[in-house]
């Protein structure tokens, strides 16, 4: 079995839904299996320091799984149309993987969330898909062949998987969003197989 590393940040769990859709449509790949991690929270507080373990949902993301994933799917809420700090400063820290191209020649999808139908979800995964052209991944996105895609009248993109909470904070994802989430972790799944090998240090 190889992996397929989702790694998110959640602050109210619309996300962390998507989440777990996506790793349900890697896990529908044979051979294929979802490893779903977040990342700890950033704080303004110099000494403030995340608890080694979280206290819910998925663990930390370590060195090790972005060295053993044959694929990654990264998901973030939009920020003023970009990335969490939190998933952000992880991403910077990541310089040592760039160097070495660990992540090189490996798929990538993204996925996000806002709670406004237009809250910057395309220019958030546009700009998250930047380091990962950067580390030389090669990004899968969604066609219009997946029926969801042109039925949705929540979330959901060509750039990447989303969910629209609106102002209610709504995490339940819609029949769309979650059809277009399983596909994406699907294509990236399958991707990897195709790639595995290909480009790699």
């Amino acid at each position: 079995m190889a992996d397929i590393l989702v790694l998110y940040y959640s602050r109210h769990g619309s996300t962390a839904g998507l989440a777990a859709q996506i790793g349900r449509g890697i896990n529908s790949v044979e051979g294929m299996t979802a490893m779903l991690r977040t990342v700890p929270e950033v704080s303004a507080e110099t000494e403030a320091v995340s608890p080694d373990i979280p206290a819910q949902g998925a663990p930390y993301v370590s060195r090790e799984d972005l060295a053993s994933c044959e694929g990654l799917i990264l998901g973030s809420p939009t920020r003023f149309g970009n990335m969490a700090a939190s998933l952000k400063y992880f991403l910077d820290s990541t310089a040592g993987e760039w160097m070495s191209g660990q992540l090189r020649g490996k798929p990538a999808g993204l996925f996000t969330s806002s709670s406004s139908q237009h809250g910057g979800q395309e220019s958030t995964l546009l700009t998250m898909g930047l380091p990962l052209i950067h580390h030389g991944m090669v990004l899968v996105g969604i066609p219009y062949s997946e029926p969801a895609l042109a039925a949705t009248r929540t979330g959901g993109t060509p750039y990447g998987a989303s969910h629209i909470a609106y102002s209610s904070g709504d995490t339940t994802l819609s029949k769309e969003e979650a059809a277009i989430a399983s596909h994406l972790g699907r294509r990236v799944a399958e991707a990897a197989l195709r790639l595995r090998g290909w480009d790699r240090p």
